[in-house]
């Protein structure tokens, strides 16, 4: 049995309290892995580690920074199949979309690499004529990422690459379900010769782990990606110090179909944007809104596009679209999802059971004749289920997609370039997908709304959440 180990001020630690976490495959229940049970004290020494390595990191210049990333980048697909596997193995995750997360991983890296030489300061015009100002952008300190199961390898990279090229220092703690393949990121990083300290991986229970990260008065900021209950226990941990938080929460993402749509490309887009992960993707399409002159011939084409999707053991089937649910506790929350959404008048049209009885996996499954107030139009499913509404007008279309505590994403499928920009005004959500699938660009920005979180990743925007600002009012004889 393969035992992990943390990562800490640049090197490898044995398990000191003997106390081991099970990881399961979740498409055999098997036990394949354990992990330390870290502790506080192991955190306290990762931040400590980390706090002493960021001056001469931040000193470092950006451009020697960014080197390390691009080494990582190239031990990631030295690795490319020894990291999907583990991904398949332990997450659930189809093979393909697995190699997709080891390979956009590496491109993350070296996309962030990039900016190096790119973000900037600003010189700002004075009242006073012998005065010059100027606006630094500069590293906050100790970073901390709190990383959720369904995409944990690229998560790892998104929270470090922006941290690490702006120099600051990074304590990451991976989910408990899926750690391995972290471990396996902290042999990379090892093998770059990163200073020590600069960045640290520590294992361990959320409710302990995770607390320790963004209670710790020597943090800066906390980056968390995950539930709303966990993003509002981070803030109430980074509360007393002020700590900065950003955090990427739930989402229910609606999917307006007009009148116009093209059919096919709608139920292609939005079949592919429920499905991916077994629909365990905070972005994926999570409730449908179809204009009624249309729904029917839509409702044909959408049940025999779910019916035909691919379900099975990703471990032992490569071309599959869906392998199953992460673990035990998900399965059992979308049974009895679906089974409420019966009872509160949905029509089930396809699928709504688990498959066979060893393994997490769940039928693709349709749910017409769905309400507004329905719990599964207002909650968030986070699996293999899509519901239906049926709408008169855009309007009215526009109004039910808002009327959500998520803002995330969102989705428009139209041949009418006034309806598009009307939609793209009207919707409360961080993105806007129009005839397309579900998933965003690392140059993008991906950041919600409301109950969906704070702050945002990825692109010149996620950059700078990891870097403040220091103002110089510099006056001269």
């Amino acid at each position: 049995m393969k035992e992990l180990k943390m990562f800490i001020d640049g090197k490898f630690v044995e398990n000191t309290t003997g106390k081991w976490i099970n990881v399961l495959n979740p498409s055999t229940e098997e036990v394949i892995s354990l992990m330390p049970e870290g502790t506080v004290d192991d955190v306290k020494t990762a931040i400590d580690a980390a706090e002493k390595a960021q001056g001469a990191w931040e000193r470092t210049p950006a451009v020697e920074r960014a080197s390390y990333l691009i080494k990582m980048a190239a031990g990631i697909r030295k690795r490319e199949k020894e990291l999907t596997d583990i991904i398949v193995r332990e997450g659930g995750k189809t093979q393909g979309l697995a190699n997709v997360e080891v390979l956009f991983t590496a491109d993350y890296l070296e996309y962030m690499a990039g900016w190096a030489r790119r973000y900037e300061g600003e010189i700002i015009q004075s009242d006073r004529p012998r005065e010059t100002i100027m606006l630094f952008k500069k590293p906050i300190g100790v970073t901390t990422g709190i990383l959720p199961w369904n995409f944990p390898f690229f998560l790892i990279a998104r929270k470090a690459a922006p941290a690490l090229v702006t120099g600051n220092t990074i304590v990451v703690k991976p989910s408990q379900v899926t750690p391995e393949n972290a471990y396996v990121f902290a042999q990379i990083v090892e093998e770059t010769g990163l200073p020590a300290g600069v960045f640290n991986l520590v294992m361990g229970r959320g409710s302990v782990i995770g607390s320790e990260l963004a209670a710790n008065p020597k943090v800066g900021m906390v980056s968390l990606t995950g539930s709303v209950g966990a993003g509002q226990q981070t803030m109430a941990a980074a509360a007393p110090n002020v700590t900065k938080v950003s955090l990427e929460l739930g989402g229910k993402a609606p999917a307006i179909v007009m009148a116009d749509a093209d059919l096919d490309l709608a139920v292609k887009s939005i079949i592919a944007s429920r499905v991916i992960n077994t629909g365990q993707v905070c972005n994926c399409a999570e409730r449908v809104y179809v204009d009624k002159k249309v729904k029917a011939l839509f409702m044909e084409k959408l049940v025999a596009g779910m019916k035909a999707v691919k379900v099975g053991n990703p471990n032992e089937v490569a071309d599959l679209d869906m392998g199953p649910l992460v673990e035990a506790n998900a399965l059992k929350s979308i049974e009895e999802k679906v089974q409420k959404a019966i009872s509160q008048g949905c029509t089930l049209v396809c699928g709504g059971k688990r498959i066979g009885t060893k393994g997490y996996f769940f039928e693709p499954t349709i749910l017409d004749n769905a309400t507004q107030k329905m719990d599964i139009i207002q909650e968030e499913t986070f699996g293999p289920v899509l519901p239906v509404v049926e709408y008169e007008t855009v309007d009215q279309a526009i109004e039910w997609a808002n009327d959500c505590e998520y803002g995330l994403t969102s989705s428009v499928y139209t041949q009418n370039l006034d309806a598009a920009f009307k939609l793209m005004r009207s919707l409360k959500f961080g993105e806007t997908y129009i005839n397309r699938e579900n998933f965003e660009a690392m140059q993008g920005f991906h950041a919600g709304w409301r109950k969906s979180g704070i702050g945002g990743a990825d692109g010149k925007h996620g950059l700078e959440e990891y870097l403040q600002t220091h103002v110089v009012y510099l006056e001269t004889k």
